[in-house]
């Protein structure tokens, strides 16, 4: 046993020592009931939220697979990215040399073992002993300028389907808010704003995907850089500096793409052009700074309490199943050798399967929130400027319609 076992050993042994965990247990126990009954309303808006993304997910049945479409073009520019990789990888110029066919040497003045020689001007009759052959290729000095274009364009392509996936789901989200009647929803809402989106809003994707392409180009020229300094020096100085310059690139990228997520948003619900909406989305949830944290990391833990309880429930179940623990089953299995290969894939092919389905849920529960921001902020409840919010946020807020009639 090692001296820290030992030690540690010795203090759970003590009365003090659990005393102590104890009283921080406690302590951070009345910090989190504290939180919750200051925070208690805006919980409840939260879970109401995500109550009303499962009716809008349910209400839109086909946003669950509307998800196809940007793997398949993601999968398609990936693709296109190794292609291009390979050709830039054997683009070069052909390296030609002389080789004397004896060991003995050329026997010649004309030309010298191992000298640059050319396939349209080598005459053998000057030399016998020499032939001209393949040597090896030159790489020319502009293809790594090349591959790094071909990964801007890899990761530019890559942002703009990914944007492009959350704009048309944020279109046929906002579509089922801002109606009275929930089942006058639009059929085709996908199809309605696919097609709002392609007509109108590219630009704007182009453009807020250009902006987080640019941070991961800087971020991988860092990399390149910091990678390139471990070989020449060992300075903890430059290692540091740069290692903050990661972690700031990194932040700046994750706050970009907030911002971008909540302006294809709101470009989805007004059409307006990127700047104006970012500006637009940001103040308004400036505005509502508490609403937005509380709801983020509600949202962020049930997801992933439900991902996870979707993964491990598939994974465990398929891992009775190939070991033979179900009764009835085994029979019809085919021989394996190793059982735990086809549960490994299952898990894995889950994950990415419940991940596609949050992600989408996670969508309609942020667009129904801008909604909802958006909602208490413009209308008043009046005849005029009506509540498009449910009957649960209108009482959780204390809020009311003056005309009964157009109440969800």
């Amino acid at each position: 046993m090692s001296q820290m076992e030992q030690e540690f050993g010795r203090y759970a042994e003590l009365e003090t020592t659990w005393l102590v965990l104890f009283i921080i247990t406690l302590i951070i126990l009345v910090v989190c009931l504290f939180v919750l009954i200051f925070l208690r309303k805006r919980i409840a808006i939260a879970v109401a939220l995500i109550g009303q993304a499962s009716k809008a997910v349910g209400s839109i049945m086909s946003t669950l697979f509307f998800p196809v479409v940007p793997y398949i073009l993601q999968l398609i520019f990936l693709a296109l990215f190794c292609v291009v990789a390979v050709l830039l990888a054997s683009a070069g110029k052909a390296n030609y040399r002389i080789m004397c066919k004896t060991d003995a040497g050329c026997d010649c003045s004309a030309y010298k073992e191992n000298d640059t020689c050319s396939m349209d001007t080598f005459d053998a009759a000057l030399c016998p002993n020499a032939s001209c052959q393949f040597f090896d290729y030159v790489e020319d000095p502009k293809v790594p300028w090349f591959h790094a274009y071909n990964l801007f364009a890899l990761f530019w392509s890559m942002f703009f389907v990914s944007a492009f996936g959350e704009m048309v789901l944020a279109g046929a989200f906002a579509s089922w808010y801002w109606v009275f009647d929930k089942s006058k929803v639009p059929t085709f809402a996908v199809s309605m704003s696919l097609g709002r989106t392609l007509r109108y809003h590219t630009g704007t994707l182009a453009f807020g995907s250009l902006i987080i392409a640019i941070v991961r180009m800087i971020r991988v020229i860092l990399e390149y850089i910091d990678h390139k300094v471990k070989e020449k020096t060992d300075s903890k100085i430059i290692r540091a500096l740069l290692c903050c310059c990661r972690c700031c690139l990194w932040c700046l990228e994750k706050f970009l793409k907030f911002i971008n997520r909540n302006a294809y948003v709101y470009c989805a619900i007004y059409g307006k052009n990127f700047c104006v909406s970012a500006k637009n989305a940001f103040s308004l949830i400036m505005r509502n700074i508490v609403r937005v944290v509380v709801l983020d990391k509600v949202t962020d833990f049930l997801l992933f309490i439900g991902k996870m309880v979707v993964v491990g429930g598939i994974g465990v179940a398929s891992f009775f199943i190939f070991s033979g623990e179900v009764p009835g089953v085994g029979p019809h299995l085919p021989e394996m050798n190793y059982y735990l290969t086809p549960v490994i894939i299952i898990t894995i092919g889950t994950f990415f399967i419940a991940s596609a389905f949050f992600d989408v849920y996670a969508m309609a529960v942020d667009t129904l929130f801008l909604c909802f921001l958006e909602d208490c902020e413009r209308n008043d409840g009046s005849a005029e400027k009506p509540y498009f919010m449910s009957k649960d946020l209108m009482r959780i807020l204390n809020k009311k319609n003056k005309d009964k009639d157009k109440e969800e």
